[in-house]
């Protein structure tokens, strides 16, 4: 008996190590609390009583967050008069997104238009599979049809990355948008890749605009608002705001 149960136990040992490596970590919610930072951005932004009213909502990382820092005067501009919400956070992937929606990010909101960047911290940090990737986007779409049905989603192209086209990273980025294409229905969740304006003609990424060959500066926000707005007024309703 004793040996027939260990190796059962042995068995079930196996499987369970099995079912954990074909794990998508991509498309399992997790969280940052232990990180301080983190954890005071997301309780920052439950209690902010600018959710309440908001009509625009920018989900995503730290290219997203950065319209608080580089890309504030471009915010000004573009946003400010039209009720936005920034839900960007550094260095987010989209299991760390998932967790947000699944503890009261997104509570009640009601956006009439939601742009949603996301995904080069899981090509950049673990260079995971484009498809596990859009696997975890996927996960995020459905939780923002089900919790903002109400809303619009304009779905972005993840950014370039890298200086050369060829290079890795800027591939994988590649492969993973020709998924996300598939994720949209041209209705309510829409896709926009807006990657072209920021190369130059040989396909490489200027200094000018991502220095760090990732995160853009202003000129950077400028693009990416300009690119999008003809969207952005159509759904909300609104004037479009001259480049």
């Amino acid at each position: 008996m004793n040996m027939h149960r260990a190796i059962a136990l042995a068995a079930a040992s196996a499987a369970i190590r099995v079912a954990a490596a074909d794990l998508n970590p991509a498309a399992v919610p997790t969280d940052r609390m232990t990180n301080e930072w983190w954890a005071k951005r997301h309780e920052a932004k439950l209690a902010d009583p600018a959710r309440a009213g908001c009509r625009l909502l920018f989900l995503g990382d730290s290219i997203t967050q950065g319209w608080e820092g580089p890309g504030k005067a471009v915010w000004d501009r573009y946003y400010a008069h039209r009720a936005p919400f920034n839900l960007g956070f550094s260095g987010d992937r989209t299991e760390h997104v998932l967790w947000r929606l699944d503890h009261g990010e997104i509570d009640g909101m009601s956006p009439e238009l939601v742009i949603l960047m996301l995904g080069t911290n899981n090509t950049g940090h673990r260079k995971d599979p484009p498809d596990h990737t859009t696997e975890g986007m996927k996960l995020i779409l459905d939780r923002l049809t089900r919790r903002l049905p109400q809303a619009k989603v304009l779905l972005l192209a993840v950014f370039p990355r890298e200086a050369r086209p060829d290079g890795e990273l800027r591939r994988i980025n590649d492969a993973l948008n020709e998924r996300l294409k598939a994720l949209a229905d041209g209705e309510r969740v829409i896709f926009v890749d807006i990657n072209a304006k920021f190369l130059a003609p040989d396909g490489s990424l200027p200094t000018e605009i991502m220095p760090d060959f990732l995160h853009p500066k202003e000129q950077g926000y400028a693009i990416w608002a300009a690119a999008i707005e003809p969207w952005v007024s159509r759904i909300l309703g609104d004037t479009p705001v001259a480049p």
